[in-house]
């Protein structure tokens, strides 16, 4: 597999909306891109707040252009570089959203890159949490370098 299909996202984005249930949290929304920055699937839980589907495509994209989750474009970079992050954002005409819930989805064994998961409605730590576990529970490897 060389990127995700949809058949792969919509596993993914099932999966998290299940642990969001079990953990009972805010309900989500999740975009799932290919590893070119193309939407392969979204769904936007019943509930959600408006504005959340360009949220989570932000965060899967910003994770996608940079080649690193939003965890380390938040904590690493933000802090060290926030003129270029705030450029980013300019540059990119608000498509790039640098907060917890970007993680990027690898292959467990060879590590290539097949896309990113973006998720929001909860603290940004909960986001990110659900992404995680989605993509691990699906077999694959998320990567929050």
């Amino acid at each position: 597999m060389f990127t995700i299909d949809l058949k792969t996202a919509n596993k993914i984005i099932e999966t998290g909306i299940q642990l969001r249930r079990e953990a009972g949290h805010l309900p989500l929304t999740f975009c799932v891109l290919d590893r070119g920055g193309h939407l392969v699937a979204a769904q936007r839980e019943d509930d959600s707040s408006i504005m959340r589907f360009e949220i989570a495509f932000g965060k899967a994209w910003a994770s996608l252009a940079l080649g690193h989750s939003t965890h380390f474009q938040e904590n690493k970079m933000a802090p060290n570089r926030p003129h270029f992050i705030d450029s980013l954002a300019a540059v990119s005409n608000g498509r790039f959203v640098p907060a917890l819930g970007g993680v990027l989805i690898r292959e467990l064994e060879s590590n290539t890159l097949l896309g990113a998961l973006g998720v929001t409605g909860d603290w940004g730590e909960t986001d990110e949490q659900i992404a995680v576990k989605a993509i691990e529970q699906c077999g694959f490897k998320a990567d929050l370098t």
